[in-house]
């Protein structure tokens, strides 16, 4: 008997995966953990193993579909299970007799829908109830709506008017539904005329997941932002008193980012209401205080996290932000390197941004921006004019979890150790 694999849970809150590739094909035989696809999420890009060792038999879902955790994506022939003693049909029979036995096959899967099947019969106002499924159990694939819209015969959903007349109708046959055009490259659901010269991107998975998360984050949490200026003078010297220095002695550069880490670590202790979560009908304040950084590639964004960063000193957090950004770079991130964030700082200063508005990492409550350090004129307090390395630090929060008054104090408060780092004060070890 056939063996089912489900999409696994690949992170803290996610509910679905995209297979971005399968690393093997029908009667191929693997052994137990090997990996046989490569999945992506709003939160990783990792593969997943096989639970056994056997002969893949079946791939239920299709490379670039989304699937939600829990359902079938492939099925596997396990190695020493019992053998069926019901002979199996060969590939010839099977295609010949298809459009007979659809009607006798099991159909216990056809209303299990994926995102993928649900989008595109939305997009093309297509009848799911009236569509014959090809996968397992009569389950309707991302293949099966496509040949649907291919055939230009778009069932649609039946009225009570339709069902009416059809019992009424003397005549012996009921009319096909007019037939639709075919959609071309450029149909899409936002229609956008696209003319000579125009370039077409076909939009990644990993793309696809960013895009969802991020728009959920927007229309579930209410968004409110607030920022403060910091005179970051002394760090800037002291970080440049100690990277060479430090380079030698540690073998990896330290960037200013572990020290606003520092800050904003030591802050969530003293306002831990930042390092929370929105639950429906509760709040979730958290225990551990877990760093999501935002890491960039060329065509995705990723959020690994530096787990128990209360725990760590400034060379801690910085060894981590290095090890984690590697492996961002070089695609050997994991999954558990993305779960337990509980609070975001995004370093936007490396690209030269001066002012943002993030998007906060849902679920949690709040996300910190770090602006690039530039120098200013500033008023000192004896009203004398300084240059003075000056950076803005941007606070998006949720509104349902947080008010002005807390983050205002939460700013004030980094804001405060940050301009305190020194020489004379503040040890990397």
């Amino acid at each position: 008997m056939a063996t089912e694999i489900t999409m696994p849970q690949l992170g803290e809150s996610v509910t679905e995966g995209t297979i971005s590739k399968w690393l093997v094909k029908p009667g191929e035989k693997v052994n137990k953990y090997d990996p046989i696809a490569e999945v992506m999420t709003d939160k990783v890009n990792a593969e997943v193993p096989s639970s056994y060792t056997g002969v893949i038999q079946e791939l239920v879902a299709d490379e670039d579909e989304t699937v939600a955790v829990g359902a079938i994506i492939c099925t596997i022939e396990v190695e020493g299970a019992a053998p069926t003693t019901e002979e199996k049909p060969s590939k010839t029979e099977e295609k010949s007799s298809e459009s007979t036995e659809v009607v006798d096959s099991d159909q216990s899967q056809k209303k299990r829908y994926s995102p993928a099947v649900l989008r595109l019969a939305q997009e093309n106002n297509i009848d799911l109830e009236q569509v014959s499924g090809s996968g397992k159990g009569g389950r309707i694939t991302r293949k099966d709506i496509l040949a649907v819209v291919e055939s230009g015969v778009i069932p649609q959903p039946k009225t009570e008017a339709a069902v009416s007349s059809v019992q009424e109708s003397t005549a012996p046959s009921v009319s096909a539904p007019a037939p639709v055009s075919k959609p071309t490259k450029e149909t899409s659901s936002v229609d956008i005329p696209v003319t000579a010269g125009d370039i077409e991107i076909p939009v990644s998975g990993v793309r696809k997941a960013i895009a969802a998360n991020m728009v959920r984050s927007k229309h579930e949490a209410p968004h409110a932002w607030t920022m403060v200026e910091v005179d970051v003078t002394n760090l800037v010297n002291y970080r440049n008193s100690v990277k060479n220095d430090f380079k030698q002695k540690e073998g990896f550069n330290i960037t200013f980012l572990p020290f606003f880490i520092k800050a904003v670590v030591e802050s969530l202790k003293e306002f831990p209401q930042l390092n929370s979560m929105w639950a429906g009908d509760k709040i979730i304040q958290k225990k551990d205080i877990n760093i999501s950084i935002a890491v960039a590639t060329d065509d995705a964004l990723f959020v690994p996290v530096i787990k128990l960063a209360d725990e760590k000193n400034i060379k801690g957090i910085a060894r981590e932000v290095n090890e984690l950004a590697e492996k961002v770079r070089a695609g050997k991130l994991s999954g558990a390197d993305m779960q337990g964030g509980t609070f975001t700082v995004n370093n936007t200063g490396s690209f030269g941004s001066v002012l943002s508005t993030p998007i906060i990492n849902y679920p949690q409550a709040a996300i910190l921006s770090v602006e690039s350090i530039v120098k200013r004129p500033v008023v000192m307090e004896n009203d004398m004019i300084a240059v003075r390395s000056m950076v803005n630090l941007c606070l998006s929060l949720d509104h349902r979890v947080l008010d002005g008054l807390v983050c205002g104090r939460f700013l004030a408060s980094v804001k405060e150790k940050l301009e305190k780092i020194g020489k004379e004060n503040t040890s990397i070890y």
